[in-house]
């Protein structure tokens, strides 16, 4: 066999897959008899394929890899060995299984009879001297095999795989046979039998038999060039009796083979096809309509089978921009993004202002709780039972290991309990008598108790009560009955029934007060949930009718529904409790709530992101017959396909009586055959009969099932996609009993071109390629996002369509992952930016997110434009869109979790679904999403920016011991004696954190959505990705250690903790021109209550003060230095010894002593003694005159109120004297905290454009030579205090100081703004502590992409090298490295302070 025909038949053959089952007849080489036949009409059931290979050592290498259904793969190829003296056959079958068997031989000559090689692979058997069979080795989920043929003679080998552990054969053909030919072969057969009509299984069959017959020519012998004349001279001699092939392609329409190529288009996913792909598509199209011809069907049959339904309309669009085989791309709009803007503040109601008073406790009530609070945290269960208008409760507790059941009622008749013990459900066994009450009367399987009455001490009420205490641990149960008045009493027609062990559904320990929730409205939602559990309708109309008193409530309120309809669509609740209702009622009820939800909609923005997360668990419902048709339709069903009885008629009955959203997933995988019967039977009304149909139901039955869905959805599924949009197109149907006479019109003033936009979006909404399709669907919320503003009565349509188009999105970024396994940097960022925006169209309070896409579009251009500082620039918007979504996160534990926790312990909801509410709803939208993508992303970005080694996911300074673990997983259950530190090889993500963690290193990347990343934060733990092998293993080399680890946004550095050391290293203080020792001496007040920096000096104030005054005169004119004041050492104490604080004075002399007594409490109630302090009159006019002099503003200029404000800050620096930090500091290092003075440093604040801290020598290499600087927008808070991001950065050598290297743009979401203003800083003669502005800063959600420092690099060369050139000054003077801090304003630099570099 020539080297290009084996080519062509490993390449470009049609490969298709069959499979038999065994069986004895057998063909001259041991292949089932007329295998390639037979096999035709046969389901496939597993994948082993059967082939021919040529053989041909003067090949090279021929490959083939075949994706095979199941997803089944084989891979082979063919080679010369290394001596190239035998060709080596490599097969490999991802089908992992120890009985796979190759069965095979080989082909001489050109004949079809097989000969067996010499030489063969161990385990090879000879199979009735017809055939070899070789075992497969196997290997995880492959199987692979290996033969060598050095018989020259063997031309090819021929082979099927076997499974003989399943006893069938499958055979994996390999066609030689030009499919022109087959053409020819198929209507010569057609002629022979005069032309007869075939069906199209017969046509089939046909084409087949053609192809079979070829076959069988070739394995006798005959080459494809004489058959071809063999094949010519046949159709010449018909040539009158009907046409030639080239007359039959000619007859076919062009149009109808551009509608055939996108039927096979449309097939495949829609591909992207190359030029050269698309025309050998339109080839293979024109082969499949000429197969047609040659089975007999006419043009116009052909014509009618292709252009049914919908395709000509698709193809019609494809016709018309002549884009057959790449998928359409919409035109997106040019906007502006703010015009997104979202700043609605949303509003929670204090519980005093709520509408409606709390649900006080009833007798019975305050009765148990009573009991839980005698028994400690110890409840197993409690139970409230409704009877008629009295109420029964049962608590069982389990203290020091004993089981006590209490039962308590209000029923003012006496009552006799009449009860048992159970060691399993159901039974009823008498209790001994060491159990029974006093006054019980021992049954023979039961026992008698009258209740008792008997009010407790210092109660106000009564009730008739039970108690008993049961030793024996094997009860399990208490089954009782009630009699009063000569009636008994059960539990809706059952015995009561209490369990006495813990279940899943466990009672969680006292819901506590509900702080942070609408506790009332909670409270209130947990009496109606007895009604609410029967129906849908019942739970509906009462979430309606609380609806007001939940916009009462505030935020908290609409989270308190949220929480409630969540935990209804998890099924953590019951949807029906034995309560038939009409499937009408239900859609009214239904449409009820939505219509309220609407409206608040529009009349409270601050509310709409809560409520389009409420609607979504809701369906959309209707008045009228839309409930109505789900009853009617499936009478229908029944009737046209004759289904009546069994499992139809009992999905029937439960459609007439209980319909639930679970009749959509019926009828969906009734349609997709996938229905179980444990499925069945899970639901609320169970379904027993299994789904048997007729084989002749099943076309008409699926498409009726398909119309029915439509109805279904109408009412359950008011965000399916398909149905959401039906409702806002409109729709009009009269045909065959589904929808019938049903008239939905078109929602009216829709944005012009809105319905193509629509078509499109369902016509691409399975497409495997996603980006087309997420541009068509953000672009349609773009579309109808200013309606969703307005008032509207078609509104709810509306937000239901966007809430699908928003679903849909998170649904297809999914499925796109594949898509970007290979993709490029810019791919990815695309897909960032289409998640993003869906965010950000769902978000209340989204400024932080409309910043972040422009950031990405921003970063888009710079990749494309192949800017050098794109990657460096992408890393700073992937830091910030980190940090939006971690802060969304908060929003959803702040606002949802202890909703989730309070009302999931007053309805005993399973603990896992409390515990992980919050992270569900996360993951539930675009946020977990967008989080993936990402982490897709970062990598790349570090490696093409050549950044830094963490990811701190959670920054919380920490002190521990390190130890080091393989898996969190294997310790997540421990509990660490010790502040621990855990270096953890592998982190998944879904983990708890164990208890006594301050700390996790890991190198795994869990995403920042993840469980374990959630549990950090809100657990205050230290956690960050450390990308640096050689860095974790220092952390590791520590074990045993204590460290103290200080985490910054993008860092973490750490140091051994040893008792000599000082907490805070920057205590240390400067002597005039320099550091110093720290060593503190007592200062005494000099006469003055205040200074200016001319008379600033060692004795009356500290070095922050000093240095201030230093740089005056000494720097060069271009660096301002900001005025100053200062309080000096002394004037606190001078102020508390006047007599208008002597109260205050003795106050602090009892806490002092208390602290010295080792009582730490003290520490905070000194702080707040000191807040008391008043000033005296000397004080106020010696600081007025000061402050005036020196140019700067007085607060009392503007009032009272202003001063007030001064001297509460004033107050706070002294106060900060006794904070945690300083007092231990001070204590660890054995000096005297009353040693500890403080002057108060009074300074002019700059409202600056731009703050940074200088190291005038890089702390992260030590490099003297260069100087290393940080800058953010806003006042230096931002930069110095604990706000999340990382400050823009960069480093620039002494020597060429007007050449500045970014290191790292900005990613810091917060600039801290204020107007011209005094700041009060601490200013110690030991711990550096916190300064005091007396004016409310604001704080601005900062946009990057207008920010001449990131976007105009010769600004940002003349700012930058500014700071470095003050640096560079400032060292100079002192002579060593210093720490340098000052802003920026309209361009012009001011250093607000100094102090050596550490």
């Amino acid at each position: 066999m020539s080297n290009s025909i084996g080519h062509n038949l490993l390449h470009n053959n049609l490969l298709c897959s069959t499979v038999l089952e065994h069986q004895s007849k057998f063909n001259s080489s041991g292949i089932p008899a007329n295998s390639l036949y037979q096999a035709a009409s046969r389901r496939p059931v597993s994948i082993i394929p059967c082939a021919t290979l040529a053989m041909d050592p003067t090949l090279e290498q021929l490959a083939g890899k075949y994706n095979l259904e199941g997803n089944i793969e084989l891979q082979v190829t063919v080679g010369s060995s290394n001596t190239g003296s035998m060709t080596e056959v490599n097969l490999q079958v991802s089908y992992g299984t120890n009985s796979l068997l190759l069965h095979w031989g080989g082909i001489r000559d050109g004949k079809g009879k097989w000969v067996l090689p010499s030489r063969q692979p161990d385990g090879t058997k000879n199979y009735k001297n017809r055939a070899l069979r070789t075992p497969f080795s196997n290997s995880g989920s492959n199987s692979f095999l290996k033969l060598e043929i050095d018989d020259p003679a063997i031309q090819a080998i021929e082979f099927l795989i076997f499974d003989e552990g399943q006893n069938k054969w499958s055979c994996f053909k390999i066609f030689p046979v030009p499919e022109d030919l087959v053409q020819v072969q198929a209507y010569l057969r057609w002629e022979r039998k005069g032309k007869q009509m075939y069906s199209p299984e017969q046509q089939k069959e046909e084409y087949e038999a053609a192809r079979f017959e070829l076959l069988e020519e070739v394995a006798r012998g005959t080459s494809i060039e004489d058959l071809r004349a063999n094949l010519t001279r046949k159709s010449d001699r018909h040539e009158t009796k009907g046409p030639s092939i080239l007359e039959m392609n000619n007859k076919i329409p062009e149009e109808l083979v551009q509608i055939q190529s996108y039927i096979r288009w449309e097939k495949a996913g829609k591909p992207n096809y190359s030029s050269d792909q698309q025309l050998r598509e339109f080839e293979e199209a024109r082969k499949e309509l000429q197969s047609e011809l040659d089975k007999g069907v006419s043009l116009d049959e052909i014509r009618n089978k292709i252009t049914k339904g919908e395709i000509q309309t698709k193809v019609s669009d494809q016709l018309t921009s002549k884009r057959y085989f790449s998928a359409e791309r919409i035109q997106r709009k040019k906007r502006d993004l703010m015009q997104l803007l979202n700043k609605h503040l949303s509003k929670t109601v204090g519980e005093t202002e709520i509408s409606f008073e709390p649900k006080a406790l009833t007798q019975v009530e305050l009765f148990i709780k009573a009991k839980e609070e005698q028994d400690g945290d110890s409840v197993v269960n409690k139970k409230t039972y409704k009877l008629a208008d009295k109420e029964l409760m049962v608590l069982v507790t389990k203290p020091a290991g004993k089981t006590r059941i209490y039962l308590a009622t209000d029923f003012t008749e006496p009552v006799t309990l009449h009860w048992a013990l159970s060691k399993r459900a159901g039974e009823w066994l008498a209790p001994s008598s060491s159990v029974l009450p006093p006054g019980s009367v021992s049954l023979k399987e039961a026992a008698e108790t009258q209740l008792t009455t008997s009010p407790l001490a210092d109660r106000p009420y009564q009730v008739q009560s039970f108690e008993i205490e049961v030793e024996d641990d094997s009860f399990v149960g208490m089954p009782f009955v009630l009699l009063s008045n000569g009636n008994w009493i059960k539990n809706k027609g059952s015995d009561f029934y209490v369990d006495l062990c813990y279940k899943s559904k466990q009672v969680q320990k006292d819901a506590g007060d509900g702080k942070g929730t609408a506790k009332a409205l909670l409270d209130k939602i947990a009496e109606k949930e007895s009604e609410a559990q029967k129906s849908f309708m019942h739970r509906f109309n009462i979430a309606a009718d609380l609806v007001e008193q939940a916009k009462d409530a505030g935020e908290l309120g609409f989270a308190a529904i949220l929480v409630w309809m969540r935990f209804m669509a998890t099924r953590q609740l019951i949807w029906n409790k034995n309560y038939n209702v009409k499937p009408r009622e239900i859609s009214k009820a239904q449409d009820r709530l939505t219509d309220l939800l609407q409206n608040i909609y529009t009349s409270h923005p601050e509310y709409r992101e809560l409520l389009r997360m409420i609607m979504s668990t809701v369906g959309r419902g209707g008045e009228g017959d839309v409930g109505q048709r789900i009853r009617d339709e499936i009478l229908v069903i029944q009737r046209n396909n004759d289904c009546k009885g069994a499992m139809m008629e009992e999905w029937h009955q439960k459609l007439h009586n209980n319909t639930s959203p679970d009749d959509v997933i019926i009828c969906q995988t009734l349609n997709e055959n996938g229905i179980t019967k444990e499925r069945l039977l899970s639901y609320d009304r169970a379904i027993h009969s299994e789904p048997n149909f007729r084989r002749d139901q099943k076309d008409s039955l699926l498409r009726d099932l398909g119309n029915y869905m439509r109805t279904l959805k109408a009412v359950h599924s008011g965000a399916d996609l398909e149905s959401a949009i039906t409702n806002c197109m409109g729709y009009r149907s009269e045909g065959k009993g589904f929808m019938v006479g049903v008239q939905i019109n078109p929602i009216p003033n829709l944005p012009s071109g809105f319905p193509e936009l629509l078509q499109f979006v369902l016509e691409h909404v399975e497409d495997r390629n996603v980006e087309a399709l997420l541009e068509g669907l953000l672009e349609a919320r773009q579309e109808i996002r200013p309606l969703l503003s307005k008032s509207n009565d078609r509104l709810k349509d509306l937000l239901f369509l966007d809430i699908a188009l928003e679903s849909t999105v998170r649904t297809a970024i999914e499925r796109g992952y594949e898509e970007l396994n290979n993709a490029g940097p810019e791919k990815i960022m695309n897909f960032i930016s289409l998640v993003l925006e869906n965010l950000a169209l769902s978000s209340d309070d989204n400024e932080d997110f409309l910043y972040c896409l422009k950031g990405w579009n921003e970063a888009l251009g710079m990749s494309k434009g192949k800017s050098d500082h794109w990657a460096l620039y992408a890393k700073s918007v992937l830091d910030r869109t980190r940090l939006s979504l971690a802060s969304k996160a908060d929003w959803y534990q702040r606002v949802l979790q202890p909703s989730a926790e309070y009302l999931g312990s007053l309805l005993s909801v399973d603990h896992w679904a409390v515990d992980i509410f919050t992270e569900e709803m996360i993951r539930a939208g675009s946020a977990a999403a967008l989080s993936l993508l990402l982490n897709r992303l970062d990598p790349v970005l570090r490696k093409t920016a050549n950044l830094g080694s963490w990811q701190v996911i959670s920054p919380v300074e920490v002190v521990g011991y390190v130890a080091v673990v393989d898996e969190l997983l294997t310790v997540q259950d421990k509990s660490y004696d010790r502040p621990t530190i855990l270096v953890a090889r592998h982190v998944r993500g879904e983990e708890e954190i164990p208890d006594g963690t301050v700390a996790v290193l890991t190198p795994d990347m869990p995403d920042v959505l993840s469980h374990v990343s959630v549990r950090a934060r809100n657990s205050k733990v230290c956690f960050a990705t450390c990308f640096d092998p050689n860095i974790l293993a220092e952390f590791q080399a520590n074990e045993g250690k204590m460290l103290r680890l200080k985490p910054t946004s993008a860092d973490v550095v750490y140091s051994e903790v040893k008792d000599s050391e000082l907490v805070d290293s920057s205590s240390a203080k400067l002597k005039e021109d320099g550091p110093s020792s720290i060593t503190l001496v007592k200062k005494q007040f000099a006469g003055r209550y205040a200074i200016t920096s001319e008379e600033f000096t060692n004795e009356m104030v500290g070095a922050k003060s000093r240095n201030i005054a230093y740089l005056k005169g000494k720097v060069p004119s271009w660096i301002g230095i900001p005025t100053s004041v200062a309080l000096p050492f002394g004037v606190f104490e001078k102020v508390l010894s006047d007599d208008i604080n002597q109260a205050v004075a003795e106050k602090l002399l009892v806490l002092k002593k208390k602290l010295g007594e080792d009582e730490y409490s003290a520490l905070r109630e000194i702080r707040e003694t000191v807040l008391q302090l008043e000033a005296p009159s000397p004080l106020v006019q010696e600081l007025k005159t000061k402050m005036k002099s020196s140019g700067m503003p007085w607060p009392g200029d503007e009032g009272e109120q202003r001063w007030e404000q001064a001297w509460m800050a004033i107050k706070k620096v002294w106060a900060s004297k006794w904070n945690e930090r300083a007092y231990f500091s001070t204590r660890k290092v054995k000096l005297d905290h009353d040693y500890l003075c403080m002057a108060v440093l009074v300074q002019e604040v700059i409202n600056a454009d731009y703050a940074f801290v200088i190291h005038t020598t890089n702390p992260s290499s030590g490099d003297s030579s260069e100087i290393y600087a940080e800058v953010v927008k806003g006042l230096g808070e931002t930069l110095v205090g604990a706000y999340p991001g990382r400050a823009m950065s960069f480093v620039t050598k002494k020597r060429n100081l007007n050449a500045p290297q970014v290191l790292g743009y900005p990613s810091k979401p917060i600039g801290l703004f204020i107007r011209r203003s005094i700041i009060f800083r601490s200013d110690s003669n030991g711990e550096d502590l916190e300064a005091c502005l007396w004016m409310k800063k604001e704080k601005v959600v900062l946009d990057y992409s207008s920010d001449p420092l990131i976007m105009d690099g010769n600004f940002r060369q003349s700012i930058l090298s500014s700071i470095a050139r003050a640096g560079h000054e400032i060292e100079e003077l002192y002579g060593t490295p210093q720490d340098i801090e000052g802003v920026i304003k309209e361009g012009k630099l001011y250093v607000v302070q100094t102090r050596p570099q550490m």
